[in-house]
């Protein structure tokens, strides 16, 4: 990429093209931001974001903006493949988390009667319940389990690709191979 591709000014400049710069351009696309540019030193997830484990969880907060965030965040990669054509490879395979201990099952008990406060769905299941779901788990040493059959996995690398051409459906620029060598300000 040449110097003359780069735009000489934007409203916002995002900096990185992982999965949480492309969030942020999607994002910033669909509330009417166009004149927005992310940049990206190599190519889009080439950092940390092809490498993360992809788990989409929305239990174990006690904030319910970190709920609300969560829950939408599962929303979103459920549609976002419909929207832009592009997979996410989010699969609503269920999560349990397992109690091994009292103050664990307590802990617990306490996130997920918060969790279904806020609207998120968590079931207490039995050992037996878990074994069923989960045949491969050892749970002599369990006391329960919380549940959420909506959560799952996503394709990091696949979802970033899916918000990055949300992204430039609603106008933002990606632009790729360009190394932020430093910032300025001016007025503030």
């Amino acid at each position: 990429m040449s110097a003359s591709d780069l735009p000489t000014s934007s409203r916002v400049v995002i900096v990185g093209g992982g999965i949480i710069g492309c969030s942020l351009a999607y994002h910033l696309g669909h509330l009417g931001w166009s004149d927005v540019v992310l940049l990206e030193r190599d190519k889009l997830t080439c950092g940390t974001t092809w490498h993360a484990a992809g788990l989409m969880t929305t239990f174990g907060s006690t904030s319910e903006t970190s709920v609300e965030m969560r829950t939408y965040t599962r929303e979103l990669y459920g549609r976002l493949e419909e929207e832009t054509e592009q997979a996410t490879g989010f699969e609503p395979v269920g999560f349990i988390e397992l109690a091994a201990d009292a103050d664990r099952l307590e802990e617990y008990r306490r996130v997920a009667s918060f969790n279904r406060y806020c609207g998120n769905d968590v079931e207490e299941i039995s050992p037996e319940e878990i074994k069923r779901l989960f045949p491969l788990a050892k749970v002599d040493d369990i006391l329960a389990g919380f549940y959420l059959k909506k959560d799952g996995r996503v394709n990091p690398v696949d979802a970033t690709m899916a918000l990055a051409k949300g992204a430039r459906q609603k106008g933002v620029r990606i632009m790729q191979g360009v190394s932020v060598t430093g910032v300025t300000t001016d007025n503030g």
